[in-house]
C-alpha cells in the first residue's frame, strides 16, 4: 500500500471562485486525486482557467479536473456563455451530425479551460420524459439502440477532442421514484428487466468510456437488504467489474447527497465505498472533511487500496493537457454553441429557453 498517495482516491469539490489560503493548504496536504467544479466556482472565463491552473499547480500528481457539462440545465459553463441543447432536445431533432457537433464543441471548450474529464454521457434510458427523479431532459433515448447511437456519437466526438468521459448512472437510474439528492430511491427492477434494457446500454459502453459513475439507488434484485448501489460490492465488483467486464475508473456519485448523507457517517461511507470496488470517493460539499476521509483510507485493507490506486494511475496516464487559453478562443467557441442551439431549437425557441433558464437556480449536483 502506498500510504502517501491515498489522497488520490478522493475527488473533491472546491469551495469558491479562487483558492483561499486554508483550502490551498488542505489540498496541498491531502493531495486529492481530482477536483470537481460547479456553478459556485465560475464567474468568468479567465477566472475559471486561473482557478484550474492553481489547482494543477499545487498537485504533485496531475489531477483529474472534471465537471458536469452535459447540455441544457446540467451545463455549468452556461453561467458564462450559451447553454447547449440537452440530450432530449437533440434526440427529438433527430440529426446525428448535431449530436456529434455537440460532442466536438464540448470537448474543445473543456480542453480550453483545463478540464480532462466530463461527467457524461448520461446512459440512462428515458421511460418517462417527465419523471421527477433528476433525469428530465438528460436522456438520449427511450430504447437501447437509440441511447447507444446518440450518446455514442457525443462520446466519440468529445473523445476526438481529448476529453475523457464517464458513463452514468450505473446500473440504471431511470426507474427511480425519488431524487437521490434528498432520499435513497428503491428501484424495483428485476434482474431480467435490467439486463434487457438499462444494463444492455452499459454493457455496450464498457469499452467506450474511461470511467463509470455508480448511482445512489437501492436495487433489491441485487441486494435484498437496503444498500445503495454506490456502496454495494454486488453491484460494483460482481456486476460491473466481473460480469460486465469494465476495466476503467469507477467512482461514486456525490457522497454528500441525501441518499448517503442521511444514512451513513463519513468514515463508514468512505470505508464502504472503496471496499465495494470504487476507485474514487466523490465529496462535493464537505470539503473540510477530506482530511478525515484520507485518514479513514489508511485503515482499509491494502488489496482494496492498491487496486484503486492502480486504476487511478491508469486513468491519469491517458489524460490530455489543457489547450492554450484566450478570451477570444472562448468567445469563438461560445458563438458556435449558440449556432448549435439555434440549429436544434430554432432561433425564437432558443432565445426563449435561454431567458427562461436564466431565471432558474442551477442545481449543484447530479
Amino acid at each position: 500500500m502506498r500510504s502517501d498517495q491515498l489522497g488520490q482516491l478522493i475527488l473533491t469539490g472546491v469551495p469558491g471562485t479562487e483558492l483561499d489560503a486554508e483550502s490551498a493548504a488542505l489540498f496541498r496536504r491531502v493531495q486529492p486525486g481530482g477536483y470537481i467544479l460547479f456553478g459556485r466556482n465560475i464567474t468568468g472565463a479567465a477566472q475559471l482557467r486561473r482557478l484550474i491552473d492553481d489547482l494543477r499547480d499545487l498537485s504533485e500528481v496531475e489531477p483529474i479536473i472534471t465537471i458536469d457539462q452535459e447540455g441544457g440545465r446540467v451545463s455549468r459553463l452556461r453561467l458564462i456563455g450559451n447553454e447547449p441543447p440537452n440530450a432530449q432536445q437533440l434526440r427529438e431533432k433527430g440529426d446525428l451530425s448535431l449530436v456529434r457537433e455537440h460532442g466536438r464543441l464540448t470537448g474543445r471548450l473543456l480542453r480550453l479551460f483545463g478540464f480532462n474529464l466530463d461527467l457524461c454521457p448520461v446512459l440512462d434510458l428515458s421511460f418517462d420524459d417527465d419523471a421527477d427523479n433528476s433525469l428530465r431532459g438528460r436522456c438520449y433515448g427511450g430504447n437501447v439502440d437509440e441511447v447507444v447511437r446518440l450518446a455514442g456519437s457525443f462520446n466519440d466526438a468529445m473523445h476526438d477532442e481529448g476529453v475523457l468521459s464517464c458513463g452514468k448512472h450505473f446500473p440504471g437510474y431511470s426507474c427511480a421514484s425519488v431524487d437521490a439528492h434528498h432520499d435513497l430511491p428503491r428501484i424495483d427492477r428485476s434482474r431480467a428487466d435490467l439486463e434487457a434494457e438499462e444494463l444492455a446500454v452499459f454493457r455496450r459502453f464498457a469499452k467506450r468510456v474511461e470511467s463509470m459513475m455508480i448511482c445512489h439507488g437501492w436495487y433489491p434484485s441485487f441486494d435484498p437488504e437496503k444498500l445503495p448501489a454506490s456502496l454495494s460490492p454486488t453491484v460494483i465488483t460482481q456486476l460491473l467489474r466481473e460480469d460486465v467486464g469494465f476495466e476503467g475508473l469507477v467512482m461514486t456519485d456525490d457522497l454528500d447527497m441525501g441518499a448517503i448523507y442521511n444514512e451513513y457517517g463519513l468514515e463508514d461511507t468512505i470505508r464502504m465505498a472503496i471496499t465495494a470496488g470504487n476507485d474514487l470517493a466523490m465529496i462535493c460539499h464537505r470539503i473540510d472533511a477530506i482530511g478525515t476521509a484520507r485518514e479513514t483510507l489508511t485503515q482499509l485493507p491494502a488489496k482494496h487500496l492498491d487496486r484503486a490506486l492502480d486504476s487511478v494511475t491508469r486513468f491519469k496516464s491517458v489524460m490530455s493537457p489543457p489547450h492554450d487559453f484566450s478570451e477570444g478562443a472562448f468567445r469563438a467557441l461560445d458563438e458556435e454553441v449558440w449556432k448549435l442551439r439555434v440549429a436544434v431549437l430554432g432561433e425564437e425557441r432558443a432565445a426563449e429557453r435561454s431567458a427562461e433558464d436564466g431565471k432558474r437556480s442551477p442545481v449543484e449536483t447530479y
